[in-house]
């Protein structure tokens, strides 16, 4: 069954986590997002495949962390006075979770997907 992929629109990313999001030759957004001591993530998104790509880099640009995942649903930001998250929800038809990514003030990500 398919499902939409909410993903809000470049303004609203820009409001809560102060980036613009880019493009790629095959259409993807892509969101970089700076932390602390120079690490950063990198977030391609497929809209109508509802792929979901992070890449997690230090501050020497080696890559910590690379995470792929299908049957996205909502990608959101909620953010406060001191910290600021993404959430991406996902899917499946049989496992149902959520990433959630904290953007400040230090990078961490958090991922569940279990079974409905």
């Amino acid at each position: 069954m398919y499902r939409e992929f909410l993903i809000p629109d470049d303004e609203e990313i820009y409001e809560t986590i102060g980036e613009w999001p880019d493009s790629d030759e095959s259409g993807a957004r892509i969101l970089t997002v700076q932390g602390d001591s120079g690490k950063s993530l990198i977030f391609p998104t497929i809209h109508l495949a509802r792929s979901v790509r992070i890449r997690w880099m230090n501050e020497q640009g080696i890559e910590m962390l690379d995470f792929f995942r299908e049957s996205a649903t909502r990608f959101s930001f909620t953010s406060d006075q001191s910290t600021r998250h993404i959430s991406i929800d996902f899917d499946t038809g049989e496992c149902m979770g959520t990433m959630e990514i904290q953007v400040t003030p230090h990078l961490s990500v958090r991922d569940r997907l279990l079974f409905q």
